[in-house]
């Protein structure tokens, strides 16, 4: 009978050191999976022919890119095109712009601003805009943004062929609305007055829409205005374009 007992006590006290032993290593951990944030491109083109009792080619093309992560933002622009009226240029110029946006909280940050553009028809040989400053988003939700910019800046440019530099000053707000990952409507305006003077004075304005057609290809309509107070002699003060195109995003 005692060594029953004996056994049985044995017994249990091995379980027991079992159990402990177990207990005491470390669960499998498992890594977090790592957050990418990737570049958002698209590719845009359009084209309008006409022939008849007037002969038309209006040809548009556009890149771009974005990334966004928890501290910077990245947005990279190009656009150009080309047209004809009657075998006379209607449309010749290029465009591109770059900004970079570093977060120092959730809503407040810093940005450093490039523009340039060349327009044949507006007699605009080069025209270089750069800015840094400091911005806010009135508005940061999932689906809706709503940001304001405010920087010193300096333009240099070739206009109906007398060359100029000055200083000037940025303001400027961005909006957007996403409906859907494909689907969105965006607002741009900018307003660039020379330091020290005044009335002369660039206004830079955008409204577009996208509606997806797919999950890569969507339709793409933007009406951009520039307003210049002082153009290139014999040239008005207003550019407007109103270009529709098929996107593809990659």
């Amino acid at each position: 009978m005692k060594k029953q007992i004996f056994t049985m006590i044995v017994a249990s006290s091995s379980l027991v050191a079992f159990s402990d032993n177990n207990a005491s290593e470390p669960a499998p951990t498992v890594a977090a999976p790592e957050v990418k944030y990737p570049w958002e491109s698209h590719a845009d083109a359009g084209l309008t022919i006409t022939s008849g009792n007037k002969d038309t080619v209006l040809g548009t093309i556009a890149l771009g890119t974005a990334r966004k992560t928890p501290k910077n933002e990245y947005t990279f622009e190009a656009d150009g095109g080309y047209g004809k009226a009657d075998d006379t240029v209607n449309q010749n110029y290029l465009h591109g712009v770059g900004q970079w946006n570093h977060l120092f909280s959730e809503r407040a940050f810093s940005y450093v601003h490039v523009e340039g553009m060349h327009d044949e028809v507006a007699s605009i040989d080069y025209r270089l805009s750069i800015s840094p400053g400091a911005g806010y988003y009135l508005l940061k939700e999932t689906n809706t943004t709503l940001a304001v910019e405010v920087g010193p800046g300096f333009v240099s440019q070739r206009l109906g062929g007398e060359t100029k530099n000055y200083a000037t000053l940025r303001l400027a707000e961005r909006f957007e609305h996403k409906f859907s990952a494909n689907t969105r409507v965006w607002q741009s305006a900018e307003l660039l007055p020379q330091v020290d003077r005044w009335q002369n004075c660039i206004v830079n304005a955008e409204l577009g829409a996208e509606a997806s057609m797919t999950s890569n290809l969507s339709l793409r309509v933007v009406l951009s205005d520039t307003y210049n107070t002082e153009p290139a002699f014999n040239r008005k003060r207003n550019d407007i374009k109103l270009v529709s195109s098929l996107s593809y995003k990659f």
